[in-house]
């Protein structure tokens, strides 16, 4: 159903004219002399639309707002605001001004703000023609990304942390804005986790949920590009977490390798890249033991689950857990009919939903089943026992120096684990050894994929910034995930560590028993 049949009355004049309408053309006529002071909009360049929030209405089918095309920004009232259904059909538009102004025209972004709208729900979207959007792009004229790590304006972008690598797709320019819809389609497709798309010598897209927010992103994003560029200007490698010299030895993360090549040879194996960019480690059996995850996390999971599910139920953040759990023990049923229960709806009531919950998670930690939704759920709950300090993150004696040296060499190291992103956080974050989060540029979990799928790590090698699979280095116990990472082109050490599983014979990989022979 359309939105104008679902709710008719935003196609009437009556509440075109009214009070929410009204109100959003002026904060959009508003913002836009704000830009202008920003240099974002000059030369009526750039744009700005809202949606009309209204409680009444959900946000899909909400009202658009959107400055013209080709007028001075700064000068704009609020009678010069198109509004557009939810669909991008004009209801409204503003009345033609005297020479020398010329005729309205609707903004030539508006596709590419509606793919904003349609894919992301966003409830504004900001077009910037800011200087410092431009520059950055050409540093790098192949690269078909920004990334920068270790900022604290990285904290105003949703979804990220001080610790998070930041990255941004860049699409290349054409001659016509609306050239750009497909590529732009791709870009948010391909990044669900963005808030905005570079174009290459041009400017910026930035969404976000509301207006405020899409404003707050956007003036993070324009700092981050500003210092990125003096970064760059003072021979600094933004790119990288010590933000170290940006020399021939060092640019873009690049070290030169330890590894022995003798020891790769006499293991049958190739001799190994000299160049890395990046180092991928596994935790369990590479940096943590065996014993920490199967006797100290599996267990307070599995016995804190009930107090867990019992004190946060009513949360946004545990009803998303269970929905999850739902849809996992649905699909068991569908695989496997006589050996699950569904659970129960929701008006069973509260205990007899947990009941049925404890019983499922605690089977699935019994099977150490690597699935997203059971270790989104422990996660949460060692959330709570390493913040209440009745867990504390294990790591070998060896992984906090490695992780010093390669930081100081300006290598980018990242996690992959079964584990969610939140528990192998907590891990690292919570050490016996301190916050070692300070050395790592990022966490995978099994939501870029299964660890035993060569396809996880094509998925990784595209989002870490390598020219090729072979200037990662992955380091794990498992020789099924080390057959997976190989066939996707990375480098492969296995790590040999008190408790790991023993490898098959003439396995073929190098092999290490500590991060100081890496």
């Amino acid at each position: 159903m359309a939105a104008a049949e679902a709710f008719p009355v935003l196609s009437s004049q009556a509440y075109l004219d009214g009070k929410a309408a009204r109100e959003t053309r002026a904060l959009v006529a508003d913002l836009c002399r704000q830009f202008y002071t920003l240099g974002w909009v000059s030369g009526t360049g750039g744009s700005i639309t809202i949606k009309v929030h209204d409680d009444a209405i959900p946000k899909p089918h909400q009202l658009i707002v959107m400055s013209p095309s080709g007028v001075q920004k700064e000068r704009m009232a609020a009678d010069d605001m198109y509004v557009l259904s939810s669909e991008g059909d004009v209801l409204s538009a503003p009345s033609t001004k005297p020479y020398p102004n010329k005729s309205p025209k609707c903004s030539d972004c508006a596709p590419l703000f509606m793919k904003a709208y349609q894919m992301r729900n966003a409830g504004a979207v900001i077009h910037s023609h800011g200087m410092e959007s431009c520059l950055v792009t050409m540093i790098n004229p192949l690269s078909k990304e920004f990334r920068i790590t270790h900022m604290e304006m990285i904290k105003g972008i949703q979804g990220h942390g001080y610790y998070d690598e930041l990255v941004i797709p860049i699409i290349e320019n054409t001659a016509h804005e609306r050239e750009l819809t497909n590529s732009l389609t791709e870009a948010i497709s391909a990044y669900p986790k963005a808030t905005a798309v570079l174009v290459r010598n041009h400017g910026i897209y930035v969404w976000g949920d509301s207006w405020i927010s899409a404003k707050t992103q956007a003036e993070c994003y324009h700092y981050l590009f500003e210092a990125a560029i003096k970064l760059h200007q003072l021979g600094i490698d933004w790119t990288s977490p010590s933000h170290g010299p940006n020399n021939p030895y060092k640019k873009c993360g690049y070290i030169t390798s330890d590894t022995s090549v003798e020891a790769g040879l006499a293991n049958g194996t190739q001799a190994p890249d000299k160049q890395r960019k990046c180092i991928l480690l596994d935790i369990e059996g590479t940096t943590t033991p065996v014993s920490f995850v199967t006797e100290v996390l599996f267990p307070y999971a599995r016995n804190n689950v009930r107090k867990h599910l019992m004190s946060t139920y009513d949360s946004e953040e545990t009803q998303d857990d269970i929905k999850l759990l739902r849809a996992q023990i649905l699909d068991d049923l569908e695989k496997e009919p006589s050996g699950y229960v569904p659970i129960p709806p929701d008006e069973a009531g509260k205990e007899q939903v947990i009941d049925f919950l404890v019983t499922h998670v605690e089977e699935m930690i019994k099977a150490d089943r690597k699935l997203t939704a059971l270790k989104q759920l422990q996660g949460h709950i060692w959330r709570a026992g390493f913040e209440n300090k009745e867990l504390q993150g294990v790591v070998f004696d060896d992984v906090p120096e490695a992780l010093k040296r390669w930081h100081t060499n300006g290598i980018k190291v990242y996690i992959y684990s079964s584990g969610s992103r939140e528990a192998q956080r907590l891990v690292f974050g919570h050490s016996e050894h301190g916050d070692l989060r300070k050395y790592l540029c990022g966490f995978f979990d099994t939501t870029v994929g299964n660890k035993r799928e060569s396809r996880s790590y094509f998925e990784i090698s595209q989002s870490v910034g390598v020219d090729a699979p072979s200037q990662i280095l992955f380091v794990t116990d498992v020789y099924q995930e080390a057959i997976a990472a190989k066939a996707a082109g990375l480098d492969v050490i296995i790590s040999i560590r008190p408790g790991n599983a023993p490898l098959p014979d003439y396995h073929g990989f190098q092999t290490i028993t500590s991060f100081a022979e890496i």
